[in-house]
């Protein structure tokens, strides 16, 4: 058991959105490009540019979803259903960006290495 005192848990309300970064490549960019804009249209959530290059911390092409807590307390499980083999990267937005995608994030599918030098 831990010693971690109640004062050490963070909070959840310290999280205004998430992103969702769904992977794909050359042979997989139209399967993504359906999954993102059913994704925005189902959920209301913002759907960003479809990347076929790297960005960011990413390790691949992708698209970003932007969500509210509320709107990704539905659309994490839908795309753990719905991403038929395609790897998502879903993190909180809390401020602390390396942290963000360090310590808080989520995968669906095989995790990947990000390059997190930029947040340094």
């Amino acid at each position: 058991m831990s010693d971690l005192q109640a004062s050490e848990f963070k909070d959840a309300n310290s999280i205004t959105g998430y992103h969702a970064h769904v992977y794909f490549n050359a042979e997989t960019v139209e399967q993504a490009l359906v999954l993102c804009q059913r994704a925005a249209e189902v959920f209301e959530v913002k759907m960003g540019r479809v990347h076929d290059k790297l960005v960011g911390p990413h390790p691949m092409w992708s698209c970003q979803l932007t969500a509210t807590p509320q709107q990704f307390a539905e659309l994490l499980p839908w795309l753990a259903l719905n991403r038929d083999g395609l790897i998502v990267f879903a993190h909180p937005e809390t401020g602390n960006e390396l942290a963000d995608h360090r310590d808080h994030g989520i995968w669906l599918g095989t995790g990947l290495e990000l390059d997190l030098s930029l947040f340094e």
